[in-house]
């Protein structure tokens, strides 16, 4: 039997599911500034991705960098859910 399907797809589950809050509190405490952090994180593991030679390991990896890439998107969007009131609005965050 072969699990890395699985596994991938237990761990990709997984990380976007740990993106959520990620996104939910960057917007929170940072705002939409923060994007280029995700664009820089999400480049750099899509890069290593292609030099690890684990399976497994490259695909997770590779998963986590554009789990990122699509957080950009999120935080935008998350901005405009707070603007509707969907989720609280951070007082202290200087825009």
């Amino acid at each position: 039997m072969n699990f890395q399907g699985l596994i991938i797809g237990a761990i990709a589950f997984a990380i976007i599911g740990i993106f959520h809050p990620i996104v939910i509190k960057s917007e929170y405490y940072i705002g939409k500034k923060i994007w280029p952090l995700f664009l820089l994180v999400g480049l750099l593991l899509i890069v290593l991705s292609i030099y690890i030679d684990n399976i497994t390991l490259s695909a997770i990896t590779g998963i986590t960098g554009f789990s990122s890439l699509w957080s950009i998107l999120e935080l935008f969007e998350q901005e405009e859910r707070v603007k509707k009131g969907w989720f609280p609005s951070n007082p202290n965050k200087k825009s």
